[in-house]
């Protein structure tokens, strides 16, 4: 194992990949004279030259296009968004022409493409670069979506992505890119659609992902003070989604809490929510809590934000609501 940053298990991965096979490539705005706007491709120009790490104008809907292209004629392109906030802009290019082109060409063309960069909140960004749109994503049938939440998964699951022949939307974070944690030296690989049991517990379930199940492990440190076990499943894998870990965990403790950055109504959180009461109801001790931002677009003023935004104390209260210790 060896400590790798967020950004750096990014790099190892594209740079991995690309080494394996020629027809892998990296566009976006920034990724190869500047090294990245977070860094995630650094050294990766030198190595690698201009034809296959390509600096894009802004414009988004432009380089998706080109890279959905040349996808369909034999690429396995990286489309690097700066924020997917921007990625609105090629949004059409995603939906209308990735997610769909297998299906429309009766399969004689596959998009073997990734779509990545950082999603939702980063601090004081204001409303049009705060926003989490895994769930739009994953609402749309042909795309896969992938939000890791650590160094080793991001490496793990970018390689499978690269290497999927259906195209996968991977979202990161720019307040994780510089997260250090033990990556696995050498040939690895995680499949997309798999949860991870981030932590074992017996009396109620946490179903997260992404950079804010930090704020889980937060809650179950201090409710374990209070002899409270908490179980923490980390998704990993929003579209498919892991239906059978998070049932197989709720069927042990029987109480589930869904913490997810993302607007409440229509949301992730709201698809397990009714999965599991349709698939585990006579398991469930206490009604399901989910855990989402206001219903509001995200302010710029801090004290706002910090109300908008879940906290770890707003995960202790719901554990407690399920266990019925408020």
């Amino acid at each position: 194992m060896k400590t790798l940053q967020f950004r750096e298990a990014i790099q190892q991965a594209m740079s991995e990949e690309m080494r394996n096979d020629e027809s892998i490539y990296l566009m976006g705005e920034e990724v190869a004279e500047y090294n990245g706007a977070y860094k995630a491709s650094k050294g990766m120009l030198d190595e690698f030259g201009p034809e296959r790490v390509i600096d894009t104008p802004i414009s988004e809907l432009g380089f998706a296009g080109i890279g959905v292209g040349s996808a369909m004629t034999g690429n396995r392109p990286i489309i690097e968004f700066m924020t997917f906030n921007f990625a609105l802009v090629g949004i059409d290019q995603i939906i209308n022409n990735a997610a769909k082109i297998h299906q429309m060409s009766g399969g004689q063309f596959n998009c073997p493409i990734v779509f990545r960069g950082p999603t939702a909140s980063a601090g004081q960004l204001a409303a049009t670069h705060s926003q989490a749109f895994e769930s739009w994503y994953a609402n749309c049938p042909g795309l896969k979506v992938v939000v890791p939440s650590n160094p080793k998964d991001a490496k793990g699951l970018l390689k499978s992505a690269i290497r999927d022949n259906d195209p996968v939307i991977f979202m990161e974070s720019e307040q994780m890119y510089g997260d250090k944690g033990e990556v696995p030296e050498g040939e690895f690989t995680i499949p997309l659609g798999v949860a991870d049991i981030r932590r074992e517990g017996t009396d109620v379930t946490i179903v997260s992902f992404g950079k804010i199940i930090k704020e889980a492990d937060k809650a179950a440190e201090e409710l374990a003070k209070e002899n409270i076990s908490v179980e923490i499943i980390d998704l990993r894998t929003v579209k498919p989604l892991d239906y059978e870990a998070v049932l197989k965990s709720v069927k042990k403790t029987n109480r589930l809490v869904v913490l997810e950055e993302a607007w409440p109504f229509g949301n992730v959180a709201t698809e397990i929510t009714y999965h599991v009461q349709s698939n585990a109801f006579d398991y469930l001790d206490a009604p399901i809590v989910k855990i989402n931002t206001a219903d509001t677009p995200a302010p710029y003023s801090p004290v706002l934000l910090a109300e908008w935004l879940p906290n770890h104390e707003d995960v202790v209260k719901a554990v407690k609501k399920v266990l019925y210790k408020l």
